[in-house]
C-alpha cells in the first residue's frame, strides 16, 4: 500500500504562539496534567526538545497502548512549525513502519489561529491498514488539541 497521506485542520481562538508553546514546546509538561486519564508521562529519551530529540509518551493502564516514541525532525519556532515521526510503540500496530506528523499554527481571524496537520502513514510491505484505524488516530490527535485549546482559553495568561 505504501504511504497514506492525510491532512486536517481546525480553527481556534488561541494565538499561534500560545498553541505552539503549549502543544509543541511544553507538551511534556502540559499534556500529562490535562490528559491524566490517558497520558501517564512524557519524557525525553534523547535531547531536550531540539531537532533530533526523542520523547516517549507513556500511557495509563486505561489506554489501549503502553507507549510511543517520537523523534523531532524539524522545529521552526518563528513559523510555529514542527515535524516529528512516531518511530516506536504499540500504536504502530505491527502494521506501520512509522507515522510522520507535520504541524503548523498560522494566524487566523482576530487573534486566533488555524492548526494544520499532515500525517503520513508508512505501511509495512504486504500489510493493509484499515481506514478506521487511521480515523481513530486522527480523532485522538484532534481531541488532544481541543483539550489544550480549552485550557488556554480558560487561562488567557498561560504561555504568553
Amino acid at each position: 500500500m505504501g504511504v497514506t497521506k492525510i491532512s486536517q485542520s481546525f480553527a481556534t481562538q488561541v494565538t499561534p504562539d500560545r498553541m505552539f508553546k503549549a502543544l509543541i514546546l511544553d507538551s511534556h509538561n502540559i499534556c500529562p496534567k490535562l490528559m491524566f486519564s490517558s497520558i501517564k508521562s512524557i519524557e525525553f529519551i534523547q535531547g531536550s526538545g531540539e531537532v533530533g530529540s526523542i520523547k516517549q509518551i507513556n500511557f495509563t493502564e486505561e489506554s489501549p497502548f503502553k507507549y510511543v516514541k517520537h523523534r523531532i525532525d524539524a522545529l521552526d519556532k518563528e513559523k510555529f512549525m514542527c515535524k516529528h515521526t512516531l518511530i516506536e510503540g504499540d500504536a504502530l500496530m505491527d502494521k506501520l513502519e512509522y507515522i510522520t506528523y507535520e504541524v503548523k499554527f498560522e494566524g487566523y481571524g482576530r487573534g486566533g489561529c488555524m492548526c494544520k496537520m499532515t500525517s503520513e502513514y508508512k505501511v509495512k510491505d504486504g500489510v493493509e491498514i484499515k481506514e478506521q484505524d487511521i480515523e481513530h488516530g486522527k480523532d485522538r490527535a484532534i481531541g488532544m488539541y481541543e483539550v489544550v485549546e480549552a485550557y488556554l482559553l480558560a487561562h488567557p495568561h498561560a504561555y504568553e
